[in-house]
């Protein structure tokens, strides 16, 4: 069997301490997993999943407390140690190197053996035949990894965990970059890998995958247990109450916008395969969901409407003047700002501080016409902005890197309100954030659109478009494929459409 014999495990992560720079990142944090069981790991962003995962891994060393495997003391100081007793993670960031093969990056430990030649041949033949046992098969083990889509890099770092014989594996966020089909592969491989009795640590802020893969669910709050529980005794409201305090009818604020008359209408927009003859229009006030299935064309027609790609043929108008956007400086320019999908390379720069982050637009109101910043206005205008998003951090001088990924979010929303954007757009809001920061970024575009800002939110969580849209719009193969208004929005009306099945 390419997973290896069945194997069992009993994991205990008891009392950890975790400290960084004085900060308390888990406090008495306890943890206890079985072989044969996918155990859920959830809490808000900052609550200590990350940390606690990455003390099991060897990647930080405990202050203090104690780890068990099979009932023995397990003092893990690095990320081999770690390896060698059975434990992989596989990380939302891959670790794959890109130049190197498929089959180079998952049996890499072969390449470091002494001996005269690498056995390329058996090396090829191991790595086809577990991404074949994974249904991965039209994966060519010989393509560079660097060359590979995410969600297939992804599958080559859990091919390397399975090709250790790992009993423990963590997974953190893994169908953040797959597609349905796919999400549901990675499902079947982990019923797969739990039936041959594997321990799997599975963090997610999907309620939905929690209860639809998890035996049991362990929730960590300000880097403490807050409890653990078998997953038929704790239902999603329960669940969401554990985390973060609220119900989950909270998850959606009331949105108190007067709705006016069209602020942005694209028409018969053309750029590249993916976008073909878009036309649509959203009001001041409004927010307008955008959906369909991964591929559909969504994200490039927002690229284009904002300047990132260029537009082969349309027109767009704002506030009824037809305007141009060559650039995402002449949007910005224009009144219409984008939060992109991808927020750690194209919507904040890590290792940039908040305050220049939330001023980095084109035309900064702080900068005087000889170049020079009005220091002590620019601070306090990203003081109050942040205040209003209820951004956490210990001051707008720290890099915007050592924030959650919720805040993260929040301050690459900052720029596009301090530039007073008219029209805004959301591509992915809340992908990789927790309950609790989702309900502060709903509040967020609530506020703008009670403003008379225009809000657009590109969105594949079902629920998301369903509790926060005024309209929908689906697309289905780089087109429009239809509209819902308000009353009938429904997760089968909009499958429907995006499936292309609306008679």
């Amino acid at each position: 069997m390419p997973f290896g014999e069945e194997k069992q495990m009993h994991l205990s992560m008891l009392q950890i301490d975790k400290a960084f720079g004085g900060v308390a990142a888990l406090q008495g944090a306890s943890l206890e997993a079985f072989g044969g069981e996918v155990h859920g790991l959830m809490g808000e962003n900052g609550a200590g999943k990350s940390t606690l995962m990455k003390v099991l891994a060897g990647a930080y060393r405990r202050d203090s407390g104690e780890i068990r495997l099979d009932g023995q003391p397990a003092d893990i100081t690095s990320p081999h140690e770690a390896i060698i007793r059975g434990i992989s993670v596989i990380y939302q960031e891959f670790s794959l190197a890109g130049h190197l093969s498929v089959a180079e990056n998952v049996l890499i430990e072969e390449l470091g053996r002494p001996g005269i030649r690498v056995p390329w041949s058996e090396m090829v033949r191991r790595t086809r035949a577990l991404l074949s046992d994974m249904g991965f098969e039209d994966i060519d083990p010989m393509q560079p990894a660097g060359e590979l889509p995410v969600a297939y890099q992804q599958v080559v770092e859990i091919c390397k965990a399975l090709s250790r014989d790992s009993r423990i594996l963590v997974f953190d966020e893994p169908t953040a970059v797959l597609t349905r089909h796919e999400t549901e592969k990675l499902f079947r491989l982990i019923r797969l890998l739990r039936e041959r009795g594997v321990c799997i640590l599975y963090i997610s802020h999907r309620l939905e995958e929690i209860f639809t893969l998890c035996d049991r669910v362990t929730v960590l709050k300000d880097g403490q247990t807050v409890g653990s529980w078998p997953i038929d005794a704790i239902d999603q409201k329960g669940l969401v109450r554990q985390m973060i305090g609220r119900e989950l009818s909270d998850l959606f604020p009331p949105r108190k916008a007067t709705v006016g008359e069209a602020l942005l209408e694209v028409e018969g927009l053309n750029a590249g395969p993916m976008v073909r003859d878009v036309s649509f229009f959203v009001r001041a006030g409004e927010v307008l969901g955008v959906s369909g299935l991964v591929g559909a064309g969504r994200t490039e027609t927002m690229r284009a409407i904002f300047g990132a790609d260029p537009l082969q043929s349309g027109r767009i108008r704002l506030a009824g003047r037809e305007i141009v956007n060559a650039s995402p400086g002449e949007a910005v320019a224009n009144g219409i700002g984008m939060l992109p999908e991808d927020r750690k390379h194209q919507g904040v720069l890590l290792d940039l501080p908040i305050r220049i982050n939330a001023m980095m637009t084109p035309a900064n109101p702080f900068i005087s016409a000889f170049g020079f910043i009005r220091n002590r206005e620019e601070i306090a205008a990203v003081e109050e902005i942040a205040k209003g998003l209820r951004l956490k951090s210990a001051g707008i001088d720290i890099s915007a890197g050592t924030l959650s990924g919720g805040n993260q979010q929040k301050v690459a929303i900052m720029k596009w309100i301090a530039a007073k954007c008219r029209v805004l757009i959301f591509d992915e809001p809340t992908r990789g954030v927790d309950v609790g920061a989702k309900i502060e970024i709903y509040r967020v575009m609530n506020e703008l659109a009670e403003a008379g800002a225009a809000v657009i939110m590109v969105s594949s969580d079902m629920l998301e478009v369903i509790g926060m849209s005024d309209r929908v719009v689906v697309m289905r193969q780089g087109a429009v494929a239809g509209e819902l208004l308000k009353h009938q929005i429904s997760e089968e009306a909009i499958i429907d459409l995006a499936m292309g099945m609306e008679a």
